[in-house]
């Protein structure tokens, strides 16, 4: 086993990860930017380096910095969450040149499935079904047209590199087509340096469902059963679930026997996922790879009974899976929401500041994966996530139940947040049923009726200030009555109000 680990990332995974090598023995290393100097996995590991400013480029993204941090503090292994240099098949390559192991997959298998059209071309000669569209990066809007003409409208704009949603625009009719190029092509460029992308037929509702699997470098590999990851908002996952509510036991084999596929098709080794579209009448497509641990890895912890990092980790080490296909069965439901420091009655735009008050969900079937703490500041340089919150129950009412509750428990204030979102969503009588499509989140939000505007904080400061102005005239009111006839509970209550200030 590692004596050290330096984890390349921030946030709720670093913390995770950290949590993982305790448990193992093994003495985690974080790393920060100068915005994160305070964060919460900072402060949980043994050892922090700065690796930079704020600007993820000059920090979290850079190799460099990454690997000196690792040369100083002596860490064995690198690992690299999710996001940033994560599917980076640079990085991985350098980690192997510099004698650190970076607790992943190879750069060889990361530029095979990172590359998507080179991905779709393979898998298509191992006999796995991909959506259909083009095989080669597009080399002009002339040939998109082409192509879509002859598979038809809706379609679909892909970044060839890549993902998260990036470079994706849906396609409804040739004349949208030329502007769709240039903006897929241009936010591509952005997000990936690869202005590169490629095109699908586009699949009316379909369901997101991804298959986690396992490998080592002895051949041996599983699938850990699914998750459904159909509630989406403009192409990022906002809850999902395991297993899924519309997969049975022959159709999970099905995938799962496909996913175990596509890894050997490239010689994974480590945690991967394997991500299908499904249509209506159950037939299913070969999305794409994450060469990665997935934001949503808790709901198959929970359900499979696996703990994933503690199994990439031994797996980088060079141990053998210690668990066979027939060992890993299903039991009960979990779900999961990502908690985001935005403000979903302004478009879900980013909410940074300072958390004043946290007060986190407990009690049986919670768990709460957290990079914050109260009185920490959010910054405004990374992506908003500050907690993935995660119900499991016996059955998915019991999960849905669960997870209801956890949301009214939870408190967090200082910042707007998507928790009253997630109150209404978990309500909806179409999600109760199970009835997800990728379209779900849009279709919801069209029929959601509109929440009132939040009170200004000029406009709460101003209650504040009314509120004890009365109180301080009631106290100094002259005549013994007024004292007589205020009850131990009044004056409780204005002792509260003016230590705490106003609570509705």
């Amino acid at each position: 086993m590692f004596r050290k680990v330096l984890i390349a990332n921030r946030g709720e995974i670093a913390v995770r990860i950290i949590r993982a090598c305790r448990e193992l023995g093994i003495s985690p290393v974080a790393v920060y930017s100068e915005a994160d100097r305070a964060s919460l996995h900072v402060r949980l590991a043994d050892e922090a380096y700065l690796i930079g400013p704020p600007p993820s480029t000059e920090s979290y993204l850079s190799v460099e910095r990454i690997l000196h941090a690792a040369k100083r503090s002596g860490a064995e292994a690198i690992h690299p969450g999710y996001g940033f240099l994560a599917e980076n098949p640079g990085f991985a390559q350098a980690c192997a040149d510099s004698g650190v192991v970076l607790i992943g997959p190879s750069a060889a298998s990361m530029r095979r499935m990172g590359n998507k059209t080179e991905a779709r071309s393979l898998l298509v000669q191992s006999g796995v079904a991909v959506v259909p569209g083009t095989f080669e990066p597009l080399k002009s809007v002339e040939e998109a047209r082409e192509v879509a003409r002859r598979i038809g409208y809706p379609v679909m704009l892909k970044a060839a590199s890549g993902g998260g949603g990036k470079g994706m625009r849906l396609v409804e009719a040739e004349n949208r087509l030329p502007l769709a190029f240039e903006a897929a092509s241009s936010e591509a460029q952005r997000a990936f340096s690869d202005s590169a992308g490629y095109l699908e037929k586009y699949i009316a509702r379909p369901r997101h469902i991804e298959i986690q699997v396992l490998a080592d470098r002895h051949g041996n590999a599983i699938f850990l059963g699914e998750r459904e990851c159909s509630l989406q908002r403009r192409h990022q996952k906002v809850l999902e679930e395991c297993p899924s509510p519309v997969v049975d036991d022959t159709l999970r084999l099905r995938m799962g026997e496909t996913a175990l596929s596509v890894a050997r098709a490239v010689d994974y080794e480590n945690a991967g996922t394997v991500e299908f579209l499904v249509d209506q009448e159950g037939n299913f497509y070969f999305l794409e790879m994450n060469t990665r641990l997935q934001v949503e890895h808790p709901v198959t912890e929970l359900v499979a009974g696996v703990d994933l990092v503690h199994e990439q980790i031994r797996i980088a080490c060079g141990h053998r899976l210690g668990l066979r296909q027939e060992d890993i069965g299903l039991r009960g439901c979990a779900l999961e929401c990502r908690i985001y420091a935005e403000d979903p009655e302004r478009n879900f735009f980013p909410s940074p500041g300072r958390i004043e008050r946290l007060v986190e969900p407990q009690g049986p079937g919670l768990r709460v994966d957290s990079g914050v703490y109260e009185g920490w500041e959010v910054p405004i340089h990374y992506d908003p996530l500050i907690a993935k919150l995660v119900a499991f129950g016996s059955d998915r009412l019991q999960a849905i139940a669960r997870m209801r509750r956890a949301i009214q428990e939870y408190c967090i204030q200082g910042i707007r947040t998507n928790l009253d979102f997630f109150a209404d969503l978990l309500a909806d009588p179409e999600f109760q049923a199970g009835r997800l499509s990728t379209a779900f989140i849009e279709e919801f939000l069209g029929r959601r009726p509109p929440k009132p505007a939040p009170a200004s904080q000029s406009l709460r400061a101003a209650a504040v200030a009314a509120a004890l102005a009365y109180q301080h005239r009631e106290a100094r009111a002259p005549g013994p009555a007024s004292r007589r006839t205020m009850s131990p509970w009044r004056r409780a209550l204005r002792t509260d109000v003016q230590r705490r200030g106003w609570r509705r």
